[in-house]
């Protein structure tokens, strides 16, 4: 992993994203190197914080070139996850001793990875496992978010075009609008709706949500992997310049 220069031991890095399905983690270098089934999650939320910590203990253990201490940790959030959420999240972290750690919300880390920096608004749309967030992002700061306890877990296996997630994110895309005073929502539906997380992979999904919006709807490169990539570049700067403060999306 990257180590911070002048430091009296090499001081590495590590992004985590833990969802409600998946747990992925990244490394300077190595990339995403993990990308497995999360310990108990719902909806966001960590239900059983042991079973998470050894799984997190197995994956700074596993992290190539480190065993989680003297290290930096990126740390990702959704964007609306309420303070006790993310403190819950941070407690499980700060058990593996790391040296730092920072927080970043999904959307940006996604927007990071995903989206050229200065090119306008952008609407970033996360379709998780078990939660769906909306979310404009300007000038890389998070202006106004929604966030639905819906995914595609909780779609049929079988049965007609899943209207429960995409009608949800369009709804809330539709209240982003409403309540928009900028026209910076105008503006990002003419860029296009990023839509991240792996819903972005079902097409019937994604097909439902750009119809519903009336815009272009692309699709992160490798959405379901998009969040912790972001992040790893987002804690990779933070490496190189330590003193200083995330970069933004």
């Amino acid at each position: 992993m990257l180590g911070v220069q002048g430091a009296e031991r090499p001081v590495r890095g590590i992004a985590l994203d833990i969802g409600s399905s998946r747990t992925r983690a990244w490394t300077p270098g190595a990339g995403v190197f993990a990308n497995v089934p999360s310990g108990p999650v719902r909806r966001g939320r960590v239900t059983e914080p042991d079973s998470q910590l050894r799984l997190l203990r197995r994956l700074a253990e596993a992290a190539p070139g480190g065993d989680g201490h003297d290290t930096v940790v990126m740390l990702t959030h959704p964007v609306l996850a309420a303070p006790e959420e993310r403190a819950a999240a941070r407690r499980l972290v700060d058990a593996l001793g790391p040296t730092r750690v920072i927080a970043v919300d999904s959307a940006r880390a996604a927007a990071a990875y995903a989206a050229p920096a200065g090119d306008g608004p952008l609407l970033v749309v996360d379709l998780g496992a078990r939660l769906t967030e909306v979310t404009l992002v300007v000038d890389g700061n998070v202006t106004d978010a929604r966030l639905a306890e819906v995914g595609v877990d909780d779609l049929p296996v079988s049965g007609s075009v899943p209207d429960t997630v995409a009608g949800t994110a369009a709804d809330m895309v539709s209240d982003l609008w409403r309540r928009d005073r900028t026209g910076a929502v105008r503006g990002a539906l003419r860029r296009g709706v990023l839509v991240t997380g792996g819903g972005a992979l079902c097409l019937d999904v994604t097909g439902r949500l750009a119809h519903l919006l009336r815009a272009r709807v692309r699709l992160a490169n490798d959405p379901q992997t998009s969040v912790v990539r972001g992040a790893g570049l987002m804690l990779a700067s933070a490496l190189r310049h330590p003193a200083g403060t995330p970069p933004r999306a």
